[in-house]
């Protein structure tokens, strides 16, 4: 990576000071005022020399979309759990992928209360459908879950159905040589399947509600 000039390094320091100091990123013209810099057209000169370096990420429909490369912006006391894709809250349906080989599409903000181990395991996934509606789960919600393959009967898990590659977001429940995936909306039927069937992803952890 090339050397950076003393106004670019000022400049970079000065945002991750800024991020450290108020959790969220500057202006350019706090940047300008801070530094004694001419004109806002200086900085993002500079600031675009950061970001074609991989210094800096820049969002530039708002004002303050400066991101510090490798920096979690996760605030004081909470971690960054990955959104990994999004799972059904109805009857199983497909998916694409299997959920460990997602793309991460977005990140959120976890309370340390939830997440003891600093969130080591934990992943999110975007709820479509109403059939948890009865345990708060409803359709736009974020579930954060804990990667794990076992679960105790009357868990809310995240599993995948082999046979019919789908994913769904139900109470698991053994039944002698098959497994009963119980919704949580009064209105819907179980889903029988045999234990062969299922492969649990994760134990459900928090839900992060959508205020619609």
């Amino acid at each position: 990576m090339r050397k950076l000039s003393e106004r670019q390094q000022s400049i970079l320091n000065f945002i991750t000071e800024f991020l450290d100091d108020n959790d969220y990123p500057p202006t350019i013209r706090d940047i300008q005022h801070e530094l004694g810099i001419s004109s806002t057209s200086v900085v993002d000169y500079n600031l675009k020399v950061l970001e074609e370096r991989n210094y800096i990420r820049r969002n530039r429909n708002i004002s303050r979309g400066i991101e510090v490369v490798g920096r979690s912006m996760a605030r004081p006391g909470t971690v960054e759990v990955p959104v990994i894709g999004s799972i059904a809250a109805g009857q199983p349906i497909p998916v694409p992928g299997d959920l460990e080989g997602s793309d991460l599409a977005d990140m959120i903000e976890l309370s340390r209360d939830f997440a003891p181990d600093g969130g080591r395991g934990l992943f999110g996934l975007r709820v479509r459908g109403h059939s948890m509606i009865d345990a708060l789960i409803g359709d736009g919600d974020i579930v954060v879950l804990r990667s794990q393959e076992t679960c105790e009967n009357g868990e809310t898990v995240a599993v995948w159905l082999e046979s019919e590659s789908e994913t769904t977001l139900k109470k698991f429940y053994l039944e002698g040589d098959r497994v009963r995936l119980q919704p949580q909306n009064v209105t819907m039927e179980p889903i029988y399947t045999s234990a062969e069937n299922v492969r649990i992803m994760g134990k459900l952890v928090s839900v992060v509600r959508s205020i619609q």
